[in-house]
């Protein structure tokens, strides 16, 4: 049997010329790093110019992603330069394929979280509302505090922090009751089917004109709303400026004082009437009922600002913890 005979002369060959490959192709790697290093740095360079201020003029959000979309393109666009220096085109298509894969199953495992932060940059350019405005959102109420790239932050009239997501509020219909500060408010009373109607609705009417808060243009207006078992419903119609007085008790006032205006003119007011049937039972002896009088004198209308404290701590929070607000006051409104 012939002697086996290890040779490692083979290996070394081979070491050798792979050395010496690389050893001729440092310069390529080191122009190829050249690049790079000067993509980046023209990156960060051109991602300071002033022009893209503009982008986002009225949006320091806006301003931010335009900066690190030009620094991360011209570094991407190095990359592939020195990828074509190197002779490695192939592996930078193998590298566009890739994240092409990636991005798309990256796009389905965080759809929700990819679609809030798209609805709040495209709400961040439309600046759908104001810091400090009164909206309801998909059937939620509150006073806009802030928005992030992630949610719309509301603190409700009860004064409770409310998140909603971004795209909820991008995609759902939104009632701004700010934007207009005039804002319209209306009850029923019900006047008996035997009495003078239009005279009804004129002693409503001079009585909520009377009331400080209630705008004189328009002016209120009443009109027969419907004919109930017992009465005519009479509906009262008013405008209160929502910048100087608040809104619920104008409305209280009203119609309080066109209650006490249609008795003291000798309205009938009837209430709905039932049939009652009674039995005999042991009679008891009555609980006196303390009289207790009733104030007089006119409600205090003027606007208030309950929460107004919980928004400025909302708007103060730490945004490097809860987000950058994208909600700009000078901003131009869509």
């Amino acid at each position: 049997m012939p002697d086996l005979e290890i040779s490692f002369q083979p290996a070394f060959e081979r070491l050798q010329t792979e050395l010496t490959s690389l050893v001729s192709a440092a310069p390529v790697f080191v122009l190829a790093i050249a690049v790079v290093l000067l993509a980046w740095l023209l990156g960060r360079w051109l991602s300071r110019r002033a022009f893209l201020d503009r982008v986002g003029r009225y949006n320091p959000f806006m301003q931010e992603l335009a900066r690190t979309s030009v620094r991360w393109l011209v570094l991407a666009g190095g990359v592939l330069v020195a990828l074509e220096i190197l002779d490695a085109t192939a592996l930078a298509g193998a590298i566009l394929g890739t994240a092409g894969v990636l991005g798309v199953a990256l796009g389905f495992a965080f759809k929700d979280i990819l679609e809030n932060y798209l609805a709040g940059i495209l709400m961040s350019i439309r600046q759908p509302f104001s810091p400090r405005d009164h909206v309801v959102i998909d059937g939620n109420e509150g006073i806009v505090a802030s928005m992030t790239s992630r949610a719309t932050i509301l603190v409700t009239l009860d004064g409770n922090h409310l998140r909603l997501p971004n795209a909820l509020v991008f995609r759902s219909v939104t009632l701004n009751y700010t934007r207009n500060p005039s804002r319209r408010f209306e009850f029923d009373v019900g006047i008996g089917v035997n009495e003078d109607l239009l005279r009804a609705q004129r002693i409503g009417i001079e009585a909520i004109a009377a009331l400080e808060g209630v705008m004189a243009t328009p002016p209120p207006r009443a009109f027969i709303a419907s004919l109930g078992d017992s009465n005519v419903q009479v509906r009262f119609l008013g405008w209160v400026d929502q910048r100087s007085h608040d809104f619920a008790a104008v409305k209280s006032e009203a119609i309080r004082l066109s209650k006490t205006a249609l008795e003291a003119a000798g309205m009938d007011m009837p209430e709905p009437i039932y049939r009652v049937q009674l039995h005999e039972a042991q009679a008891a002896s009555p609980t006196p009922v303390e009289h207790v009088p009733v104030a007089s004198g006119a409600a205090d209308t003027r606007a208030r600002d309950d929460i107004g404290e919980r928004i400025d701590e909302e708007r103060a929070r730490d945004p490097a913890a809860h987000g950058r607000d994208l909600l700009d006051e000078e901003a131009p409104r869509e």
